[in-house]
């Protein structure tokens, strides 16, 4: 039987009382996700502070005309938002840390030919390094986002959860948030369906309860990765090379390997196909190529390693490689600084720069960024 929006907030009140009266930051998009966090957080009568982060050019011709979270109706929104709800909002400039540590490294990692994860670089170094920040001069104890996902604490501490909406789950851009950060975030939709959500939107009446969500990277609102490359300045992601099979026989050229992503098939205009890429060499411009059979992966390495909790000794360990892959089962061992993966099963590629996330069931353990495909 379908729930009622009094029923859900019932349950998810009830999972907050504990924390009434407690100041909170309530990170806001602008979108309805981060508006219904930001109505329950205020039901569950916390002392809740709206911040919005300004981080990209809202001037700009191609976020104006396409809409992004970037957008200044975004701004607008999340303002409106915290009228409605009654509660206290601030915006934060946050223009130059976002370049520093997502644009610039973003633009870097397909000049060198690895496939950069921006939204995982955003949580991890702006949204909640600059949130936690906000929070302790404001003195919050916590941050709330709208990211489905859930937390749980017991004696031996906090646990991340996938979130309940399996489509919707967001536990992979998390995989690298430390534990002292983990402990200080709440997740007030995880628990919930998204349908749940827009229900929630629509009983309180917010101002974003039919907005749509946006499918492109925040700072490339039209899509056109290409272009915002060539605009920033990137040159060696676009020298002309060969396209090689995996023994080195040249098949055809292109025109820089920061056309090709790890994985794509599509728009190779290669003979004897299908093909998929499987490597990508910014020293040498080279893109390499292989048959549906031979693209895949059994063994990464991952740098960069951030735990929520370790996992326990024989603990049975899978992990995800790319955010719509399925956590597989995998043999997990350290190698100095590093941890080496080994699938039990073939995978389809990856690229050094994603995220490698690992789990325990529906655990988030941790994760780290993919350094080398073995």
């Amino acid at each position: 039987m379908e729930r009622t929006a009094e029923e859900i907030i019932a349950e998810v009140v009830g999972g907050l009382k504990h924390l009434k009266g407690v100041r909170v930051i309530a990170a806001m998009s602008g979108g309805v996700d981060s508006s219904v966090m930001a109505a329950l957080l205020k039901e569950a009568e916390l002392d809740v502070i709206g911040v919005f982060l300004n981080v990209w050019d809202y001037s700009r011709e191609d976020v104006n005309a396409h809409g992004s979270c970037c957008s200044l109706e975004d701004s607008y929104d999340a303002r409106r938002v915290a009228d409605s709800v009654g509660i206290p909002f601030y915006a934060m400039d946050m223009r130059e840390e976002f370049r520093r540590d997502v644009i610039d490294p973003f633009v870097a990692d397909y000049e060198t030919g690895r496939t950069p994860n921006p939204c995982e670089r955003c949580n991890r170094f702006v949204k909640f390094g600059a949130l936690l920040k906000a929070a302790d001069q404001l003195e919050a104890k916590y941050v709330a986002t709208g990211h489905y996902v859930q937390r749980s604490d017991d004696e031996s501490g906090i646990h991340l959860l996938k979130g309940n909406d399996a489509k919707k789950d967001q536990s992979y851009f998390l995989a690298t948030t430390n534990r002292e950060q983990a402990s200080r975030i709440l997740f007030p939709v995880g628990g919930l369906e998204k349908d749940d959500t827009r229900k929630l939107a629509r009983f309180y009446k917010l101002p974003t309860a039919e907005k749509h969500e946006s499918q492109d990277i925040c700072f490339i609102p039209a899509g056109d990765r290409i272009a915002f490359l060539k605009r920033e300045g990137a040159s060696a992601g676009f020298i002309e090379g060969d396209i090689v099979d995996t023994q080195g026989n040249r098949l055809g050229r292109h025109q820089g390997i920061a056309h090709y992503t790890l994985g794509q098939r599509k728009g190779l205009g290669l003979p004897d196909g299908p093909w998929h890429v499987v490597g990508l060499d910014g020293v040498k411009a080279i893109v390499v190529v292989a048959h549906p059979e031979d693209a895949v992966i059994r063994e990464v390495e991952v740098a960069d390693i951030s735990w929520i909790r370790k996992p326990h000794t024989c603990e049975a360990v899978t992990a995800k490689v790319r955010y719509q892959m399925q956590p597989a089962a995998c043999v997990v061992s350290e190698t100095g600084d590093a941890l080496h993966i080994q699938f039990h099963e073939p995978q389809k590629p990856t690229a050094p720069g994603q995220v490698a996330a690992f789990y325990a069931g529906d655990e988030l353990l941790g994760g780290g960024i993919v350094s080398r495909i073995l």
